[in-house]
């Protein structure tokens, strides 16, 4: 075998259609495009979403929803899961760092503290936001809630 007798598989090669090419063709006259309107025209192209004349999809579904570009995504965390951490790291500061170590949270995600259940330890948090009960709580408790 060498370059020169190598062929493509038997059936893997087809000719293409030559169309408008003189009735001795078989593809000639109205070169499979049928007779007369639009879609025999050159040029002819249907708009995106056209139905043929019926009301399309997009309008007949009703407008819904709007989406805030501005709004800002906070991921909760409890008091809860505050303590379990404090508990298991003994942890006298809890910052986007320290929860971002541990897998809680992503570096680039906006954190806010809530306020489900009960916080025992002392201890500085330092988050972006905080429900008004878990800043009570925490401060309660003789820890500091710091706004980043």
């Amino acid at each position: 075998m060498n370059l020169s007798n190598l062929k493509p598989a038997k059936g893997s090669i087809k000719k293409s259609k030559r169309v408008g090419r003189g009735q001795g063709s078989g593809r000639g006259g109205t070169s499979t495009r049928g007779h007369k309107g639009a879609q025999s025209r050159s040029g002819y192209s249907v708009k995106a979403g056209f139905e043929g004349g019926q009301m399309p999809l997009q309008r007949r579904v009703p407008k819904g929803g709007f989406k805030n570009p501005f709004r800002v995504e906070y991921v909760g965390i409890n008091l809860d899961k505050l303590q379990e951490l404090v508990e298991k790291y003994n942890l006298e500061t809890v910052s986007i760092e320290t929860l971002h170590a541990n897998k809680i949270v992503k570096k680039s995600d906006k954190v806010k503290i809530l306020g489900r259940g009960e916080l025992k330890a002392k201890v500085t948090v330092k988050v972006h936001a905080y429900t008004t009960t878990a800043k009570e709580a925490i401060e309660k408790v003789g820890g500091t809630a710091e706004t980043i």
